[in-house]
């Protein structure tokens, strides 16, 4: 009888998702529910099981600029805003749900869409 190698479905990546609008009463994740999305973002930072947040560098105040920018235009494809900071050479990203206070699957989806277009530019 001839073995077949079963495929386990992978998990999509994160950056590949969307982020799903939160109408409220969805509880956020907490505790050990973070860990498969720590896991995949490991720069970023869970805050008080309230937020995620990662600063970035950059050489100057205009390629900081430029990816505050190019955040905002994922954002709002994504319809989910982060909290940006810019100032010269870094830009400080603080995501959380703001509907329930707290974290839900969209904010790592949102995360690793900013990791994204933080590697796909210049910095």
């Amino acid at each position: 009888m001839p073995v077949y190698n079963e495929r386990v479905p992978e998990t999509p990546k994160l950056a590949d998702q969307h982020c799903v609008p939160c109408r409220g009463g969805v509880q956020p994740l907490k505790g050990e529910q973070l860990l498969p999305y720590a896991e995949q973002l490991p720069e970023w930072k869970i805050v008080e099981e309230h937020h995620v947040s990662k600063s970035f560098l950059f050489p100057d105040f205009k390629t900081a600029l430029d990816f505050v920018n190019r955040v905002g235009a994922v954002a709002e494809a994504e319809g989910h805003h982060p909290d940006l900071c810019l100032a010269w050479g870094k830009v400080d990203v603080q995501i959380y749900t703001h509907k329930i206070r707290g974290l839900t699957e969209s904010d790592f989806v949102l995360a690793a869409k900013v990791d994204q277009e933080y590697f796909a530019g210049p910095h």
